[in-house]
């Protein structure tokens, strides 16, 4: 099973992830942890990334699918693979189809923006434990104060409102044009085309699981 999973920051991605890479028995593939892993490691991709990162610069397409096809050769990845934070745009969407990375499906959970920002600028956090809360969801016993210590809960800055509305603003301009990538590439009838899942994301964690994993038992079958 080959997965590519799409969707906005804060749409659950994370969370469905592990319900899938344990039920297939594959890895998730992040090239965020790929990269650290290379550097790490001082491999010469792993050199020639870190120079990039230390001069500013951004990795480029082909630094990427260079750790993408060694890590996909791996022994693990024998059963398949979820893609993780892959691909980002089209250019890299492209490298893969051309190189002959072939993919089974691409699964979409869609959720409206403002649906995100509540979620995510919600969160509040005890530093010294890691303890989340949601000021929703799941709310400490006394407002923004932590459970067991009372100490005071913070929001951090990843979690504001204007800092989740510019991740959502780069993640439409460069990440959604790979929706209708997709979707026009299952639709033009090439056998080798991923079958394109969209799941509504704004239900509970346990109905969007099932939601996925029966749309994936009814599209394996064709």
């Amino acid at each position: 099973m080959r997965i590519i999973l799409l969707g906005a920051p804060g749409a659950g991605k994370g969370t469905q992830a592990k319900f899938l890479t344990t039920f297939y028995h594959i890895p998730q593939i992040s090239t965020g942890d790929m990269l650290r892993a290379a550097v790490n490691q001082g491999t010469p991709l792993g050199l020639q990334a870190k120079a990039l990162m230390d001069s500013g610069q951004l990795i480029s397409d082909k630094v990427i699918i260079e750790l993408i096809e060694s890590r996909i050769q791996q022994a693990d990845c024998a059963n398949g693979f979820l893609f993780d934070g892959f691909p980002r745009t089209l250019p890299q969407a492209e490298t893969i189809r051309s190189n002959g990375i072939f993919i089974d499906f691409v699964i979409e959970i869609e959720i409206e923006d403002d649906e995100i920002v509540k979620r995510l600028s919600g969160r509040r956090i005890h530093p010294g434990s890691g303890r989340i809360y949601h000021i929703l969801h799941s709310p400490p016993k006394i407002p923004n104060k932590d459970d067991v210590t009372g100490e005071a809960l913070i929001q951090r800055k990843d979690d504001t409102e204007a800092t989740i509305r510019e991740r959502l603003r780069i993640y439409h301009q460069q990440t959604k044009p790979l929706l209708s990538y997709y979707k026009e590439w299952q639709q033009s009838g090439d056998p080798n085309a991923p079958c394109y899942i969209s799941i509504n994301g704004h239900a509970d964690v346990d109905e969007v699981r099932r939601h996925i994993f029966t749309e994936l038992e009814k599209n394996s079958k064709k």
